[in-house]
């Protein structure tokens, strides 16, 4: 059964840094593109970056290019989303999800097939 679980949210100021993590098993990173998304409130669920099983595509939306970078281990079956420069406007629930048969990268969300929980990002002075 493909699971995923995100971790590394939390509470940081505006300017401030965290590392998300989304732990995989049932699956292979080596062949399934792994997207993170994120949901603030009152708001739709948007696609912010995705990377393909060979990394030769790496999305990122143009809201948090040069402070958003996606990353991937392998060995551990983990996917990252090193998130920096945060502004108050990037909190939100972040979740990862992976794409069940097709390899490209996808910002829709109906292009996933699992999910995990989510883990919550709140920027605030």
């Amino acid at each position: 059964q493909l699971q995923l679980v995100e971790s590394g949210g939390g509470l940081v100021q505006p300017g401030g840094s965290l590392r998300l993590s989304c732990a995989t098993s049932g699956f292979s990173l080596n062949y399934h593109t792994v997207g993170w998304f994120r949901q603030a409130p009152g708001k739709e669920r948007e696609g912010v970056s995705c990377v393909t099983p060979s990394r030769s595509k790496i999305y990122s939306a143009d809201s948090v290019k040069g402070r958003f970078t996606i990353s991937r281990d392998t060995a551990n079956n983990t996917v990252y989303l090193h998130v920096s420069s945060l502004k108050l406007e990037d909190t939100a629930i972040y979740y990862c999800a992976v794409r069940g048969t097709a390899y490209s990268c996808s910002d829709s969300v109906a292009a996933y097939d699992y999910w995990g929980r989510g883990t919550q990002v709140t920027v605030s002075s």
